[in-house]
């Protein structure tokens, strides 16, 4: 089924490859492992039921391993990037349910998340020398999309300053 495809890749794959990846970490008495969720892991959205569960599991599955190879030396954490332009955003933004302008205005800072911003997060994650006290944190590249709970209305007066 979609939903056994779903899980497949964006679960039950992450969870074999950091099993194969810790006997090395656990030999060399450290490791960061960062896998990629998603802010749907975070909340729930109509019509996406596979990939919110899936992504909702791997996030849990990244605490739970933070906290079982914390004191093995090994981090795990995740990133929960926002709306990414990528082929599966194209694919649904060809639905018609949403247009660039409906992300965009949804989003704080006025823009989609780029491969960059998620690398930058990557890159802090990876780093021991700047997150080797971080573990089993979900990190949230959205621009403010899970931040910002105000009214539409609300937001873009926020958003051009005419607010206080």
């Amino acid at each position: 089924t979609t939903f056994e495809r779903v899980v497949a890749i964006n679960l039950v794959a992450p969870f074999l490859l950091s099993q194969a990846c810790f006997p090395v970490m656990h030999a060399q008495k450290h490791g960061s492992i960062i896998n990629i969720a998603s802010i749907a892991g975070l909340f729930g959205i109509a019509d996406r039921v596979a990939y919110n569960a899936s992504k909702h599991g791997l996030i849990g599955m990244t605490r739970t391993l933070a906290a079982e190879w914390g004191g093995l030396g090994i981090r795990c954490n995740a990133i929960c990037p926002g709306w990414v332009k990528t082929e599966m955003d194209a694919a649904d933004q060809s639905s018609g349910a949403y247009t660039d302008a409906d992300i965009i205005n949804r989003v704080p800072m006025g823009r989609f998340a780029t491969p960059t911003d998620i690398a930058q997060g990557i890159v802090y994650l990876a780093d021991p020398a700047r997150s080797g006290f971080v573990n089993g944190h979900a990190l949230v590249i959205d621009g403010g999309w899970t931040a910002d709970a105000s009214w539409d209305t609300l937001r873009l007066t926020h958003r051009a300053g005419n607010a206080s």
